[in-house]
């Protein structure tokens, strides 16, 4: 059988003036569709992903909850670390 899996991730340039949020999903091993918040959308990586891809672009609630997590998970979990972030370089 194959496992499907979610990873939420944040990428910080100069602490957050520039920030970028992924969220990726895969089947098994592969990366099927993931939203890029430097995109603001869902985009399909392989013939899976295109049905996701779309059903969650045309849903207007999803996508902003989605861009708005650059905010609520990114910039607020680097103010919560940035104090242990900074000492550790």
């Amino acid at each position: 059988f194959f496992v499907v899996q979610s990873t939420s991730e944040c990428h910080f340039s100069n602490g957050t003036q520039r920030l970028r949020y992924l969220q990726r999903y895969f089947y098994g091993r592969e990366e099927y569709v993931r939203f890029d918040s430097d995109l603001g959308q869902f985009i399909a990586l392989t013939e899976l992903g295109r049905p996701d891809a779309e059903y969650y672009n045309k849903d207007e609630d999803t996508l902003e909850q989605k861009r708005a997590q650059v905010d609520t998970v990114c910039r607020h979990n680097y103010g919560v670390l940035d104090r242990f972030l900074v000492h550790r370089q």
